[in-house]
């Protein structure tokens, strides 16, 4: 695999930061209009890439009134591109992204100003599976495995589990292939599009019930990772310090009621809505939820060290980021000091 990236002449890079600036309005406009009840000036705009059931959170507050509660006048819209969500984050058309941390690293790698304020999932999710030819790791040799987007979570995920397994995308000629979110994923596996890909539970024990194989178990790969956090541009911190921290502060009442058991049936209800799955499918997604979404959502350091280490292989330059600018955690030491997190827990009648 070829990890080298030419270089562009400038008005090329111009031409494509135009372009991506447009794409995220455009598809701002375009929810917007499809939902002019919420087309409001003031609306608080929480872009996220990704689809899988660690987004019930986020889903959640918008739905339970949490948002509303600290007067955030939001709306949650879904982007197929991590690119065009820091882009949007940078031109001010989202307030929050909600993303891995290998998006901030391009970031700021490309000379964007972020900051990572929480971080919501820093623990694989992920299982390996494989179509039914593959049963060995030896098998992926000179195959293909799919992910959402080359540098993203997913990314980062098969990249971690080649290398728990024993492989090298280069060295064993393994083609890594940006097909779409995990629902893309789970069809492109299932129908031989790809031979291999980073599925959470809720999609992998269905492909398993079909035939296909699992490779690796989430539980088997410990290493530290930033599947979602919350993303603001260093401006937006520094000028509206307060709407991050009542953002901070609904999220972590929207965890909280996530894990109370009494709500169960709310948050999977989301789930099978939000995903377009099955009951079932739900329950065991609610499951992985538990699993990988944090009680009290610190930034993880360590989590986007591990992210730099993958990403300087294709990208020499985000190894040059230096990681911990990228990071404040000083909202969550407030909220984690005042008691803020455990009275959340408290209300919802278990522990945090």
């Amino acid at each position: 695999m070829n990890t080298q990236i030419k270089p562009a002449r400038k008005g090329l890079h111009r031409k494509i930061r135009n372009r991506l600036r447009l794409t995220t309005v455009l598809l701002l406009l375009q929810f917007l209009v499809v939902n002019p009840a919420h087309a409001a000036a003031s609306k608080f705009v929480v872009g996220y890439a990704a689809m899988n059931t660690r987004l019930a959170p986020l889903w959640l507050a918008e739905e339970q009134g949490f948002f509303n509660k600290y007067g955030l006048d939001s709306q949650a819209v879904f982007l197929r591109s991590a690119t065009v969500l820091v882009t949007g984050l940078a031109s001010g058309d989202i307030q929050v992204g909600s993303g891995g941390g290998s998006a901030a690293l391009a970031a700021a790698s490309s000379g964007q100003d972020v900051k990572i304020i929480g971080s919501f999932s820093v623990r694989n999710s992920y299982d390996f599976v494989s179509r039914p030819n593959i049963k060995r790791p030896e098998d992926l040799r000179g195959k293909k495995v799919g992910v959402t987007s080359i540098g993203g979570g997913s990314w980062m995920g098969a990249m971690l589990w080649l290398e728990q397994l024993g492989l090298d995308p280069q060295r064993d000629n393994i083609t890594m292939l940006a097909v779409g979110d995990q629902t893309v994923q789970s069809q492109a596996v299932e129908n031989g599009i790809v031979d291999a890909t980073p599925l959470d539970g809720v999609f992998s024990r269905r492909l398993h019930q079909k035939g296909l194989n699992i490779l690796g178990e989430y539980s088997d790969l410990k290493k530290p990772m930033i599947n979602q956090s919350a993303m603001v541009s260093s401006a937006f911190l520094q000028q509206r310090p307060e709407i991050a921290e009542n953002f901070l502060k609904a999220m972590i009442e929207s965890i909280a009621f996530s894990f109370a058991p009494k709500n169960k049936p709310v948050v999977v209800k989301t789930i099978v809505r939000r995903l377009k799955t099955d009951q079932n499918s739900a329950e065991e997604g609610y499951e992985d939820l538990l699993r990988a979404v944090e009680k009290k959502p610190f930034p993880s350091i360590e989590g986007l060290r591990n992210a730099q280490r993958l990403m300087k292989i294709r990208t020499p330059k985000i190894g040059e980021v230096k990681i911990e600018p990228l990071v404040d955690s000083g909202i969550m030491r407030k909220l984690d000091e005042s008691g803020f997190i455990d009275r959340a827990y408290a209300a919802q009648g278990i522990k945090p």
